[in-house]
């Protein structure tokens, strides 16, 4: 079963400007139906999975995935749809939430850079550094009353993350540059829609767990929001570390959009089981008789 997604599409390499306003947060479905979904998710995972053995058997490349958006986007549900088939060796998952005293204590990278991905590996970021050029310059107070930068480095806050956007570059082009592949993923909702999923997690008592006060909160400051993602995706996306821009009032359109990135994505990658040579095959062949003979004594 074939659907065609043109990943190019959603795709940002700085090659253009972004503005979040001229932006879709919905499109047309690339599913008929709903058992039609749920067959593409299952051909997508059965390729991935097949996919990423095939990487964590290469064992050069490592592939970073980023996930960042406003509160009921969708990030938790997504990467579970789409990474649920993925053999558990090869994938990590972590959330960054509001940082530790121990994490304020050191640069902003520093609690990323302890997740980074191993070779061969694919290591998914729920929220992630760039945390820092959003919720940071949405409350810039932060610099100064969680951050503990010095008062000389943040008088001029416009200057703090000019130089925050090109750390965060360099060191994608570093990890680029040391085999280590980075898929960035925006999922746009829509204000309505992420208004509309707020109020079934208060009302769903199954899913009022999933609500928190501070979602509300910083509700209130949704425009300050559109426009530190909109500068973040034009100052960050990159040839080698574009962002994706995921329409995503439609979670299930979402989901096979971000599938096919990811699948194309590893395909892109020159990667291949490692070959066996002529001798080493012949070895292999002996163990066959010593297993056999294994098998007989112990009858």
């Amino acid at each position: 079963m074939k659907v065609k997604i043109d990943t190019e599409d959603f795709e940002n390499k700085g090659d253009k400007h972004f503005s979040i306003k001229k932006t879709p947060t919905k499109i047309k479905c690339f599913y008929d139906h709903d058992d039609h979904y749920n067959d593409l998710m299952t051909q997508f995972r059965e390729e991935m999975d097949n996919l990423q053995s095939m990487m964590y058997a290469h064992n050069k490349y490592g592939l970073l995935i980023i996930f960042q958006a406003m509160d009921a986007a969708g990030k938790d549900g997504t990467i579970k749809h789409v990474l649920s088939g993925v053999n558990p060796s090869g994938v990590n998952v972590i959330s960054f939430k509001k940082p530790s005293v121990v994490e304020l204590k050191h640069d902003y990278l520093w609690r990323t850079n302890f997740a980074l991905p191993q070779r061969g590996t694919i290591t998914i970021f729920n929220r992630s550094y760039y945390e820092e050029v959003l919720v940071v310059k949405v409350h810039p107070e932060l610099l100064e009353k969680s951050e503990l930068m010095p008062d000389d480095l943040i008088k001029d806050q416009e200057k703090v993350f000019v130089q925050r956007y090109s750390d965060i570059c360099n060191h994608e082009k570093y990890l680029t540059h040391n085999g280590f592949v980075i898929l960035k993923f925006f999922l746009n909702v829509s204000k309505e829609e992420q208004g509309g999923r707020l109020i079934e997690r208060i009302e769903d008592k199954s899913k009022n767990w999933k609500f928190e006060e501070q979602d509300i909160n910083e509700r209130g400051y949704w425009k300050d929001y559109m426009k530190a993602y909109e500068d973040c995706i034009n100052e960050t996306s990159s040839k080698h570390a574009p962002w994706y821009i995921i329409p995503a009032d439609d979670k299930k359109n979402m989901r096979l959009i971000v599938s096919k990135i990811i699948i194309s994505k590893i395909k892109d990658l020159d990667i291949c089981y490692p070959i066996t040579d002529e001798n080493r095959q012949k070895e292999l062949l002996n163990f066959i008789d010593v297993i056999k003979k294994q098998d007989g004594d112990e009858k």
